[in-house]
């Protein structure tokens, strides 16, 4: 398959991908700030993205059962189910879990097929150029999943932003099959037992596993309360759709395009550590943004850089992952991955509201960026893993 094609497939899918998240991150957070949930709340809420971290569970069924695309396509079918029967501007507290329950489980699902799919469909030594077309175009479904359920929940309500949300997974779902099957591993499923057999081999997996954990702790740590802040503040729907959803997505496709070519010109390994220190500044900045008195102005700013330095540290994380899988066992392997780096954010998230609540949002954003700090100091271990596997040349 040519490299244009194999981008543009994958833009397709990673739109899909963006748009549960987008809901999840973007869009039901203000809708509980704005029904009035508590701030403790809001972040124990937050915790169901755990299904996130807890994906490697069931990660083995998708590997071994059905098609990427079934898997994809039914995933969204349920996301849409979820935001079909939610937007009451009274919810009962089960409805409320019970709705993000099952949003977060199926976006966990839809994530580990489509992060197979690509891996299977992209050249080794193409992952920095892959995943800046990655991370564009998943902000392009988070827009779809942030901006319009957002700016129709002002002059209709929270019931019709649900239903627009869910008539667009449900579009999503269908537009699935558009893209082609990618065949799995010419020796069909291979055994799941040695699905981790490699990586033993290569050596110090605490390590490894420990750098995953820990590299983008700050930012999803922070991520529950970001919304909730603006709203605090008193900025209205629409400058939070513009300026965090709209604006937002722009300078994380700034940051991504800017990532790709850094990891396309220094390689993995160095650009872990230029980007990664980077991102700890965007948590700095809002800190920063939240000290008493500051403008408007100032909450945008450190919205956009922000959302640049998170697209800047995600070209190089994802392009790592993406390098120490191996094709057979991509949906473990990566399932496993993302797991890990999920369960501490959102563990420390769940506790955001109830930190925020004593200290302020200004401290507590800057304990954030403290938090990925141990992940520095086991980056060697993640580059003699990045070294062990060799570029493929171009078909």
């Amino acid at each position: 398959m040519g490299r244009r094609r194999m981008l543009a497939i994958v833009a397709g899918v990673y739109v899909i991908e963006g748009f549960p998240m987008g809901i999840f991150s973007d869009l039901l957070p203000v809708y509980w700030a704005q029904i009035g949930v508590p701030l403790e709340t809001i972040g124990a809420l937050s915790g169901l993205g755990l299904a996130w971290a807890a994906k490697p569970l069931w990660s083995p069924l998708v590997q071994r059962f059905g098609e990427g695309r079934a898997w994809i396509s039914g995933s969204m079918a349920l996301v849409a189910a979820a935001l079909f029967f939610g937007g009451s501007e009274q919810p009962s507290a089960m409805s409320l879990w019970m709705g993000t329950g099952l949003l977060c489980a199926a976006s966990a699902t839809q994530d580990i097929a489509i992060d197979a799919y690509t891996i299977g469909l992209v050249r080794r030594g193409d992952e920095g150029m892959a995943n800046a077309v990655r991370i564009t175009t998943y902000r392009v479904g988070v827009i779809l999943a942030g901006t319009l359920p957002l700016l129709l929940a002002g002059p209709f309500g929270w019931r019709t932003a649900h239903l627009a949300g869910g008539a667009i997974a449900l579009a999503l779902a269908f537009a699935t099959w558009l893209a082609p099957r990618v065949d799995g591993p010419e020796n069909g499923h291979p055994p799941l037992r040695h699905a981790f057999r490699t990586w033993q081999s290569r050596g110090a997996v605490a390590g490894v596993l420990g750098f995953v954990l820990l590299y983008r702790v700050g930012d999803m740590a922070m991520a529950p309360m970001l919304k909730p802040f603006w709203v605090e503040r008193g900025l209205s729907n629409e400058e939070i759709a513009l300026v965090s959803t709209t604006l937002g997505t722009a300078a994380t496709v700034a940051g991504a395009a800017v990532g790709g070519w850094i990891v396309s010109r220094i390689g993995i390994s160095r650009s872990l550590l230029w980007l990664g220190v980077f991102a700890l500044g965007s948590n700095l900045g809002y800190a920063a943004a939240a000290r008493t008195g500051m403008p408007a102005e100032a909450i945008y700013a450190a919205s956009l850089v922000e959302s640049f330095c998170g697209g800047l540290a995600a070209s190089g994380f994802l392009a790592f992952l993406m390098r120490i899988c191996e094709r057979e066992y991509a949906a473990v392997q990566y399932a496993v991955l993302t797991g890990a780096y999920a369960t501490a954010g959102r563990l420390l998230g769940m506790g955001s509201g109830w930190a925020t609540e004593q200290v302020g949002f200004a401290t507590f954003f800057a304990a954030t960026a403290a938090l990925a700090l141990p992940a520095f100091v086991l980056l060697p271990h993640a580059a003699r893993w990045v070294a062990a596997i060799p570029e493929e040349p171009e078909s």
